[in-house]
């Protein structure tokens, strides 16, 4: 791979680093737009302007029913009424949301870091569950990288390895164990057992001291050797309290992980520059670097199976203690990491599923909380950036009822001119599609061909929304979870007809609907549309995954080598009885059908 894609060159996108004095600098910023400013301007003036007219078009041609309808009809025209403004208005939300982020995004400046920076670098193992080769790797990898100051590898080994340790020892980093410490391994909070943030906040109560800031990748990442260089020059801000890199997929050599990494365009690619704005990106956990005093200024990781979400918006939420003044995050777009991503749906619905669920969780429970904290501009980022898992899942559901409303009850819901609501649909649309792929300029990604549609992201991403309901469904109702590693290297799951529950629930239900409409005589072709395409999206990806099962397998029997036939002996030496001149043995010869079988056997 590394031969294949030009990583080095998309390590420095963020510019040259400019050397300063050891006085304590504020981090600049550069406007993206900067780069054909009155086009971007006037293509995301289109998109909000084609968006919001549909939106207000719709809510002005809303009529109310009859109220001499039935009870039930009439409560379920109305649902639908409202089920409908409420899915234009997600969509609306989503297309701001890349309207403001499209005119907010920045690239900060990068700086030469401070060489008295004390640094450790971490990385973690579950043994059994990631492999020690994968981790080896990424240890020394780490050892290469150039830091003029004090430098350290560290692993955090959750489980004590005696093997972890002699790999640890042989190749020079220090180890890291919480196991066996009580203190270090509690049933929730900071330092909750068997969980990521737990264990990075063992090792800073327990090695913090010695260091100034950890960097840190996922144990699947491998390292760049200007990590550092690339990542603590924003340090010298001193309100600074972590920064993040994007992530990338290296084992991209498979359409799961190739839809993956496409679909985290908008994220890495846009929405944490735009966060750079008010300083106040989301820090990412696959690779990173943490003023350790920050951190524990907000006790340390926060407990939630999406911590570094959940640690972002405590530590935007609070303020350095020495200045009085916000913590500020830094993201930057070089590519400083380079890691192993789903390569089946299994693994890749259980990422989305952890992704989406640890969203949810938290705009259920605790950004309101935190919202007056962060103040107007922050909390709207925030909410707009969060906003996606919730509103996805939502639309579904709302979607998902109109449908039976329709074909089980007959109820009309909005009733407006086609030809009128098909031009604008269709040209909101477009704008809003066209303001994506403008912005696919700013990609990071150094697999993705230049000039990529990025549809393939988008694709991938409609057909995760199940999943997403799922998830969401379980935040609401307080459902417990865990934290579950994602298997790496050669651990990945393997995919079976169940890894596909949640889309063939919901394709169950639609046929059901498409049945029974029918049946019930409430047959019409646009109200046919959407319950026809919400089928086909549930039944895609195991219509893929079970296509490629079937070349998988014909690709083996062509290249297995056909069974060789059994050996045979022409003759086999068995002692007879001789007269008594002649004490010997000779050969019997094997029978001709005895011969033949194994040929016909064979044929």
């Amino acid at each position: 791979m590394p031969g294949r894609y030009e990583y080095a060159g998309y390590s420095v996108l963020a510019g040259p680093a400019e050397s300063v004095d050891d006085e304590p600098q504020q981090v600049r910023m550069r406007p993206l737009a900067r780069r054909r400013p009155f086009t971007t301007l006037l293509i995301t003036l289109f998109a909000f302007a084609f968006e919001g007219t549909f939106f207000a078009w719709l809510i002005t041609s809303i009529d109310l029913p009859d109220r001499g309808l039935h009870m039930w009809l009439y409560a379920a025209t109305l649902f639908m009424i409202a089920a409908t403004a409420l899915i234009e208005l997600f969509r609306l939300v989503n297309v701001v949301t890349l309207c403001l982020a499209t005119l907010w995004a920045r690239d900060p400046v990068p700086m030469v870091p401070d060489a008295r920076l004390r640094v450790a670098f971490l990385t973690t193992i579950v043994p059994g569950k990631e492999p020690i080769a994968m981790v080896e790797r990424t240890l020394r990898a780490a050892r290469a990288i150039r830091h003029s100051g004090p430098f350290d590898v560290w692993l955090l080994d959750e489980g004590d390895d005696d093997d972890v340790r002699r790999m640890c020892a042989r190749i020079g980093v220090k180890h890291f164990s919480r196991k066996g410490k009580p203190e270090y391994n509690t049933p929730a909070g900071a330092f909750k057992a068997k969980t990521k943030h737990g264990n990075y906040n063992a090792w800073v109560d327990a090695q913090g001291d010695g260091y100034d800031v950890f960097v840190s990748v996922d144990p699947d990442h491998v390292p760049l050797p200007n990590f550092c260089e690339r990542l603590l020059g924003y340090f010298r801000d001193p309100d600074v309290a972590f920064v993040v890199g994007p992530q990338i997929y290296g084992n991209y050599d498979n359409v799961v992980t190739r839809w993956a990494e496409s679909q985290q365009y908008l994220f890495h690619s846009l929405l944490q520059r735009a966060g750079n704005r008010l300083g106040i990106s989301m820090l990412v956990g696959t690779n990173n670097a943490v003023r350790i005093a920050a951190l524990r200024s907000i006790g340390g990781l926060q407990d939630s199976i999406t911590e570094d979400m959940a640690t972002s918006l405590v530590m935007h939420s609070n303020k350095n203690p020495e200045s009085g003044r916000r913590w500020r995050s830094v993201y930057t777009p070089d590519v400083l990491a380079v890691g192993e991503g789903p390569s089946s749906w299994t693994d890749y619905f259980s990422q989305q599923d952890r992704w989406s669920r640890g969203t949810d969780e938290v705009a259920v429970t605790s950004f309101a909380k935190l919202a007056w904290k962060l103040g107007f501009r922050r909390g709207l980022h925030y909410m707009l950036l969060m906003s996606y898992y919730p509103l996805t899942a939502l639309a579904w559901i709302l979607g998902a009822v109109n449908a039976a409303c329709y074909m089980v009850l007959g109820a009309k819901g909005v009733l407006v001119p086609q030809e009128v609501w098909l031009m604008l649909y269709v040209d909101a649309a477009i704008f809003q599609i066209g303001l994506y792929i403008w912005n696919r300029r700013h990609n990071v990604s150094p697999h993705e061909e230049a000039g990529s549609s990025g549809l393939a992201g988008m694709l991938v991403s409609t057909l995760s929304t199940p999943i997403y309901v799922s998830s969401f469904v379980g935040a609401i109702l307080r459902r417990r979870t865990g934290f579950v590693v994602t298997p790496k290297g050669d651990s990945a799951s393997p995919d079976r007809l169940l890894t596909f529950r949640q889309s063939l629930r919901w394709a169950a239900f639609y046929v059901a609907l498409l049945v029974a409409a029918p049946i019930g005589g409430h047959v019409n072709g646009a109200m046919w549309v959407w319950p026809s395409l919400n089928l086909v999206i549930c039944l895609t990806p195991p219509a893929i995954w079970a296509a490629q099962e079937w070349q998988r397998r014909r690709a083996a029997l062509r290249s297995a080598p056909p069974p060789a036939p059994a050996p045979v002996s022409a003759s086999v030496p068995v002692p007879v009885p001789v007269s008594a001149s002649a004490s010997a043995s000779v050969p019997v010869p094997v029978s001709n059908s005895e011969i033949e079988a194994p040929v016909e056997s064979y044929a």
